[in-house]
């Protein structure tokens, strides 16, 4: 395992003002994930969870704390540099794929990859590559409307690792989805962790799925708990 942790979360606290009430949501966490772990992040709805997976990836400034991605801290960076490094360093899978839909599986996997500049042929290859991994060789010039839904959430992962990030943060990746289909997609998200040394925090409420990950925890008033 590697010295450095892709994420570390240092002290950071979160809260909200409505009205003449603060809502604590996140009190001081500290939390670490490391290169080619897989950590399941389940809670009750309002704990606090997508604040969290925001905050990890820098879409939210804490109120205090600090955020490190691959050790280096980015609370105090420009709005552009926290850009950069979500371009680069982290992706990002939702429950519903957000996919172009005017777009096929491989131009939807070659977009941040052209954004962040690499050629046209370059990302051609690397997203042929990852949507073969994937089981998606023979998808590749399909639209989304012409995808399964575990076919359109596979695209959705790799369009998320695209660019190599050293980490990736899922927000309920299977919820939308049948039971077996939730499965093969969760176990093609296990083998691209494995195979690619990523670091993976997916929130789920899926218990099955989420006593196959390294690791299991929950956010109990303000704070990480680890699970057994």
């Amino acid at each position: 395992m590697s010295d450095t942790p892709a994420l570390h979360l240092e002290a950071v606290e979160r809260r909200y003002v409505q009205g003449n009430a603060t809502l604590e949501i996140l009190s001081g966490v500290t939390f670490s994930v490391w290169p080619g772990e897989s950590v399941a992040l389940i809670a009750p709805s309002g704990a606090g969870k997508s604040t969290l997976l925001h905050i990890a990836g820098l879409l939210e400034q804490p109120d205090s704390g600090e955020v490190f991605i691959a050790d280096r801290p980015t609370v105090g960076l420009a709005d552009s540099e926290r850009t950069s490094i979500r371009r680069t360093d982290i992706g990002f899978v939702y429950q519903f794929h957000h996919l172009l839909p005017e777009f096929s599986a491989i131009e939807n996997t070659m977009l941040p990859q052209m954004i962040r500049g690499l050629s046209r042929g370059e990302s051609k290859k690397r997203a042929t590559e990852l949507l073969a991994f994937l089981g998606l060789g023979e998808r590749l010039e399909h639209r989304p409307s012409e995808l399964s839904g575990g076919e359109q959430q596979r695209v959705a992962i790799a369009r998320a690792v695209a660019n190599a990030p050293h980490l990736l943060l899922a927000d309920e990746p299977t919820g939308n989805l049948d039971p077996h289909t939730a499965d093969h997609v969760f176990e093609t998200l296990a083998k691209l962790v494995r195979a690619t040394g990523l670091a993976a925090v997916i929130a789920t409420h899926n218990l099955e799925l989420a006593g196959r990950m390294n690791r299991r925890i929950t956010l109990q008033e303000g704070q990480i708990v680890e699970l057994a």
